[in-house]
């Protein structure tokens, strides 16, 4: 597998993670949006797994859903 398809799965994985994160808390991408302080586009293209994310923005993610790294990257 070269890099880029690599990328786009690793992305892909984080999205699925990131949604039933959120699902499971019943949180809202409007609530979700407001508690990291992110546009509800960009966490719609984070869940799709369309669009890259940095660290800091997991780490934003990850306080708004008061869920573990694990849960979002493993």
């Amino acid at each position: 597998m070269n890099d880029v398809h690599e990328i786009q799965a690793q992305l892909k994985i984080f999205g699925a993670n990131l949604r039933r994160a959120r699902m499971v808390r019943k949180i809202t991408l409007e609530s979700l949006a407001e508690r990291a302080n992110l546009n509800i586009r960009t966490l719609q293209k984070f869940e799709m797994g369309q669009s890259n994310v940095l660290i800091t923005t997991v780490l934003r993610l990850r306080h708004g859903l008061g869920c573990s790294w694990d849960e979002l990257l493993g």
